[in-house]
């Protein structure tokens, strides 16, 4: 059986996250999505117990992904979970350079090999960050997000009449 790790902030999920991770599940035994604190991206749209309903939602339809939540090293948890590799998403060749050198650090101090899969081109642009600031200042996210990303992001504009985070 093979277990793979697909890590990431999903604040908030999108339709890209949804692609990787059904792409995985077909490719993959087991697939463990987890929500990671980033302490690099800043303050967040949804806390990290929100992200995880949102994940659990979103995911329901696919029996071999679990989700947990996670603080700290990838490969801890990467370990933690049993995975045999970690999947990584890759929209642009800035994202390979960036993710290559994340892999090669992971490889060095835990030996655990991470495995790029290609974004669909109609979904490149897709990056979390983008969506919020979209949504903050009123933008239509709709077709870019889950349907219970959408119902949430919603309820939270329709209820602050924007977003703030």
């Amino acid at each position: 059986m093979t277990r793979v790790l697909y890590p990431g902030s999903f604040d908030p999920v999108h339709n890209g996250h949804l692609e990787m991770v059904e792409t995985a599940a077909n490719l993959f035994d087991e697939v463990v999505v987890a929500a990671l604190i980033n302490p690099s991206k800043g303050g967040g749209l949804f806390d990290l117990e929100e992200r995880m309903a949102l994940l659990d939602e979103c995911f329901e339809h696919l029996p071999n992904v679990r989700t947990t939540m996670f603080d700290g090293l990838v490969v801890n948890l990467a370990a933690e979970v049993g995975a045999d590799f970690i999947v990584k998403g890759l929209r642009a060749v800035s994202d390979f350079e960036s993710e290559l050198q994340m892999a090669q650090m992971n490889v060095e101090i835990s030996g655990v090999q991470t495995l790029f899969l290609p974004t669909a081109s109609r979904r490149s642009f897709l990056a979390s960050r983008l969506i919020r600031e979209v949504a903050r200042l009123g933008g239509d996210v709709r077709d870019m997000v889950p349907d219970p990303v959408r119902r949430r992001l919603e309820d939270r504009i329709g209820f602050r009449g924007r977003i703030d985070g």
